[in-house]
């Protein structure tokens, strides 16, 4: 499947930013964020389960548990995050993981734009952390 972030990945960069923005109060509920995200406590359950196998969030049990990030979130991009949700980060399905994965490619003259462009995705989804998404300071000049 070409680029197309779905809810699943749009949701795990939500909670990821929700627990950095609130990092300085420990552990949180995942109850907390779904009511502060308007999200499905359910469904945030299976991506925070996500976040935790690719070691970017840990999970405390109990009765006071919930979810810190693993890192300060200048150390935490959005590429990682949303490589733990979805399939292909590609702009193409005959791309994966940065390689040709189609028969014709041996003859294919659009293949080479094709894999500069998931390059140079990647590397932007790369250079985004979430204290930019926090701050919005690397797109206050863009805006008109």
């Amino acid at each position: 499947m070409p680029l197309q972030v779905t809810s699943k990945g749009r949701y795990a960069l939500r909670v990821m930013l929700d627990l950095a923005q609130h990092r300085g109060e420990g552990v949180v509920s995942l109850k907390t964020v779904a009511e502060r995200q308007g999200i499905s406590q359910k469904y945030l359950e299976s991506i925070v389960c996500s976040l935790r196998k690719a070691g970017l969030v840990e999970s405390a049990r109990g009765k006071e548990g919930g979810y810190a990030l693993t890192r300060e979130p200048e150390d935490c991009s959005v590429e990682e995050i949303l490589s733990c949700t979805e399939d292909s980060l590609a702009p193409i399905a005959c791309i994966r993981d940065g390689t040709a994965d189609c028969s014709r490619a041996g003859v294919c003259p659009t293949l080479p734009m094709w894999q500069e462009l998931d390059e140079l995705t990647r590397h932007y989804l790369e250079s985004v952390t979430l204290r930019d998404l926090m701050s919005g300071e690397r797109w206050k000049n863009k805006e008109k």
